[in-house]
This record gives C-alpha cells, structure tokens and sequence, in this order.
C-alpha cells in the first residue's frame, strides 16, 4: 500500500471517529427516538465504497467500530455490539445493492440505512434477550430513509470531490 493512501486512510479513520462521536450527541438533541443517528459517519464508508473499494471501507468501517467502542461506549456493551451489528448489516448490504448497477449511490445509502437498523434492532433482541424490541423496528425505518438520503446526498458530492480534486493531487 502506498505511503500516501494508507495517510488518507488513516485520516478518514479519524474523520469517521470525530463524525460518529459528534453525531450522538446532535442526534440525542434531535431525534426523539433513541439509537437513531444520522449516519455521518457512514459518508466516509460509502466514499471510500466509491473510491477504494470494498477492502478499505470494511477496513475503515471495522477500526471505526472499534474504536469508538473503546473510547465511547465500552467494548463488550450491548451498544458496542449493535453498532457492529449494524455496520456489518449495512455494509454488506451496499455491497450488494452496488454490484446492482442499475442502482445510486443514494441507493445504496438508504438501503445501508435501513440495514443497519435491521442489525440493531436484531443484535439488541439478543443482547437485551427479548422480542419487545421488535416493535422498535417501524419507527427506527421510518427514521433510516431520510437519514439515509442525507448522508447519500453528501457522500455523493463528498465522492465527486474526491474523484476531481483531492485524490488527483495525490498521485
């Protein structure tokens, strides 16, 4: 690996950091509902989804997960191992979609979005030991779709900026 990506790599990994950490405190303050987030963060996946490929996002994804599990919430907690849950779910879920070539990066953010709240809602059943939970589900959806075009919207512009300028300096 070059020198210069695994840099960018690494800057990304903490861009993901500071935007996961920063969005639970925006979305306590918005949303009514708990756990729902606006998936900031996930414009750094879905960008190097675009840009790298699938290897460096799981890569970045992974090491984002993990680390703020570490520094935020605590390994080995229930919400470490639903925001696990919930990545994985949607990341191989944007794989899929993408591979779908009919299909836009707005796409495959909304379909991500609401995977990851399929995988939330999932690993908390286990966790938590209880299928109540899953009367959560509706409402976690009803709030993956707009999140979803939000962080698509931006990921987009993000990619097309990456594409044209950033990473040609790179080179």
């Amino acid at each position: 690996m070059k020198l210069k990506k695994l840099v960018f790599l690494a800057i990304l990994v903490s861009a993901s950091i500071v935007l996961s950490i920063v969005e639970s405190v925006i979305s306590t303050a918005l949303f009514i509902i708990p756990g729902v987030k606006i998936g900031l963060a996930n414009i750094v996946t879905l960008v190097l989804l675009y840009i790298y490929g699938e290897r460096d996002a799981f890569f970045v994804l992974i090491l984002r997960i993990f680390i703020v599990g570490l520094i935020y919430s605590g390994l080995m907690q229930p919400t470490f191992f639903m925001s696990l849950s919930g990545g994985i779910f949607a990341f191989l879920t944007m794989i899929l979609i993408k591979k779908i070539k009919i299909f836009s990066l707005l796409s495959v953010s909304v379909a991500g979005s609401l995977m990851h709240m399929v995988g939330q809602i999932l690993m908390a059943m286990i966790v938590l030991k209880t299928n109540a939970i899953i009367y959560y589900l509706p409402y976690m959806i009803l709030m993956s779709i707009p999140t979803g075009i939000i962080t698509g919207i931006i990921a987009k512009k993000m990619v097309r900026i990456f594409e044209t300028q950033l990473l040609k300096r790179m080179d």
